[in-house]
């Protein structure tokens, strides 16, 4: 088997709330994880086991509380949970893309630019760019007269769909997709499940989280199971 592209060794994660006397909530506790090219792993566990905080340690939107967060970048491992802020903000350049559940709208910019952008920021000619936003906005059902628009007021299925087409535009080595599907009907489920088998097939490692168990079933690999920290004994 290949080596795996994003892997965690011993990753921990806990929060203090100053703010009630300094309790110390413990949320992930070693977690082992690998993930291999062209595998989809789906976060399992019940809710409040600390899968969406996986996730955002992964990417690194939270800091580790201990462990190491193993990812293959420029063809070297790096460690995520030790890496200055200008390696980390490279490696969400080049390697590492995230769907979150939520778009983080940008204001008086139009959808097409939005999706575009992070492949102009990896060098791609802007014409290029914005003909595959066009593209993956009107695979996801995006109607045209909404491309040129901020999605500021875009329904949240409609911004889902902008959220997608960003995450999947620049064929990110690994992507970590938090409920993808959460807002999308039938249709567009179908779309986003062809969008993950499609970077499977390139060569793409995804960690997700996916409540729809039909959508789970069509695209994981296998689960890992994400155990509340009083449980991980």
């Amino acid at each position: 088997m290949t080596a795996p592209l994003l892997r965690t060794k011993g990753l921990g994660k806990a929060f203090t709330l100053h703010l009630q006397g300094g309790t110390h909530i413990p949320v992930l506790g070693d977690v082992d994880l690998a993930v291999h090219p062209g595998e989809c792993v789906a976060l399992w566990g019940p809710s409040g086991a600390g899968k969406s905080t996986l996730m955002r340690c992964l990417y690194g939107n939270y800091g580790a509380g201990s462990g190491r967060i193993m990812l293959r970048h420029r063809g070297a491992d790096i460690d995520l949970a030790a890496a200055a802020p200008r390696t980390v903000i490279e490696v969400r350049r080049e390697t590492l893309g995230y769907v979150s559940q939520f778009l983080r709208v940008i204001p008086r910019v139009a959808t097409r630019d939005i999706v575009a952008e992070p492949l102009i920021a990896r060098g791609m000619n802007r014409g290029e760019a914005l003909a595959r936003a066009t593209t993956l906005l009107h695979r996801l059902n995006l109607p045209e007269r909404l491309h040129g628009l901020p999605p500021s007021t875009f329904s949240g299925g409609e911004q889902q769909r902008v959220n997608l087409a960003r995450g999947f535009a620049p064929f990110y080595p690994v992507l970590l997709l938090d409920e993808p599907t959460a807002s999308l009907d039938a249709a567009n489920r179908a779309v986003v499940l062809s969008l993950i088998n499609e970077a499977k097939a390139t060569g793409a490692a995804i960690i997700g989280i996916f409540h729809d168990t039909e959508v789970r079933e069509a695209v994981a690999d296998r689960l890992y199971d994400v155990l509340p920290q009083q449980d991980a004994a």
